[in-house]
């Protein structure tokens, strides 16, 4: 098992950049396929980035590829997504997830979320 918890989340001017932190409060992150997922006011959750346990495959979403860089530091049992040329419409709850099997979908771990507001 693995608790996780976002760090990062603000208010930042489109065009912008901030970097999201997942930290593993208890267990050990290196274990998993760690993935973010977003969601919006009145929208679904949807799947934004992964990274593999080794750091080694990453994947993104279209709508953030080029503009986001996802990362990870095992021995600081962290998770990081450097966030760059924010949009409005990137505006959502980010939430860190652990344990999925596949590419872009989720495992059983979710953290409880961290704001990210885009002004324009």
């Amino acid at each position: 098992q693995v608790t996780l918890v976002e760090s990062g989340g603000g208010v930042v001017q489109a065009g912008g950049s901030l970097r999201l932190s997942c930290a593993a409060s208890r267990g050990t992150i290196s274990s998993y396929t760690i993935g973010w997922f977003r969601q919006a006011p009145g929208g679904e959750r949807e799947y934004v980035t992964s990274i593999s346990r080794s750091g080694e495959r990453t994947h993104y979403a279209f709508s953030v590829s080029g503009r986001f860089i996802i990362s990870r530091d095992n021995v600081k049992n962290t998770v990081y997504l450097q966030m760059n040329s924010l949009k409005p419409e990137d505006t959502a709850v980010y939430y860190c997830n652990a344990g999925a099997f596949t590419i872009a979908t989720a495992g059983e771990y979710w953290g409880p979320g961290t704001q990210v507001t885009v002004s324009s």
